[in-house]
């Protein structure tokens, strides 16, 4: 089926060592002088000032030193690297902290196969991240947050999470991506607020202004599109392997060896395509509290 293997593509390269990310274009080659995070009124998140030529900002990891700087565009590797991506590794004694994100994948088309039993929700992973009092940002489509209402708006108004948008219909905002279908450059906006209108909707309360692409795919077209939402892109610099991934120990020791002080960890909360992450998890948590690490939401890491 054509959607299935398009999901499983685009799952599969942001949950695989090494993967690239398709579709990627150098952004200008302007060298901006760095910028702190601002807030919005009130006591709102930390969002990144915006890029070059008012492109949308692209968050990382926290860079090395005081809070996260403007640096060049994206690389299109494995990582990646964006406005506000750092890659130096902390100073010894510095502040050892690191995000777990989770993507809550669901693509607009895919609601007979929900009917049919099949599960893109993980209610036991979001149970034992509360249980382990860990808290986390959850990138969440609007389709998701239509299919399981009442766990988007457990999420949601639970202080330990905050929600962010992982667009409505989990397609591409670049090409190629992964086998993803694209959305087109004109409906990306659309997209992307439609979404937040869904989560918001569920009765949800903490929404961030933060926006992760499907798949990790974009581009200048894309970052221009979606700067007047006034999103903060969230990429990563950690890569879980989840991902239809069916050894839990596998996926721990990948995220062990990845993490640093400041690292942003993309996993996934759809038991379906990453049937072992709450394991992986329970077995994260214990060890990085062990080396000392203190885990928070990207809201916290974008501070500084």
């Amino acid at each position: 089926m054509i959607v299935l293997a398009s999901v499983i593509g685009a799952l599969a390269g942001c949950g695989s060592p090494g993967a690239t990310r398709a579709g990627t274009a150098p952004l200008p080659t302007a060298s901006p002088e760095p910028v702190s995070p601002s807030r919005v009124p009130g006591s709102g998140p930390s969002l990144l000032a915006p890029g070059p030529g008012g492109l949308t900002p692209v968050f990382e990891r926290r860079a090395d030193g005081p809070g996260p700087t403007a640096g060049a565009g994206p690389s299109g590797t494995g990582s990646g690297s964006g406005f506000g991506s750092g890659s130096a590794k902390k100073a010894d004694g510095a502040d050892k902290v690191v995000a777990l994100t989770f993507d809550a994948d669901m693509t607009a088309d895919q609601g007979p196969r929900a009917a049919g039993g099949e599960r893109f929700d993980n209610p036991a992973l979001i149970a034992s991240l509360r249980r382990l009092k860990v808290p986390s940002t959850v990138f969440m489509t609007g389709r998701w947050a239509q299919e399981y209402p009442d766990q988007a708006r457990s999420i949601g108004t639970d202080p330990l999470f905050e929600i962010a948008n992982h667009s409505f219909s989990h397609y591409a905002f670049s090409s190629p991506c992964y086998g993803l279908p694209t959305v087109a450059e004109a409906d990306m906006r659309a997209d992307v607020e439609r979404a937040f209108t869904a989560i918001r909707r569920t009765g949800a309360r903490h929404v961030v202004p933060y926006f992760r692409f499907p798949g990790g795919c974009y581009d200048d077209a894309s970052l221009r599109a979606l700067a007047p939402t006034g999103v903060t892109a969230v990429q990563w610099d950690v890569v879980s392997g989840d991902a239809f991934a069916t050894d839990a120990d596998a996926v721990s020791e990948q995220v062990l060896a990845g993490v640093e002080p400041g690292s942003l960890v993309v996993m996934h909360c759809t038991r379906s395509a990453a049937p072992v992450t709450d394991e992986a998890v329970r077995r994260i948590v214990p060890e990085l509290r062990e080396r000392g690490y203190r885990f928070v939401k990207v809201s916290e890491l974008m501070r500084g």
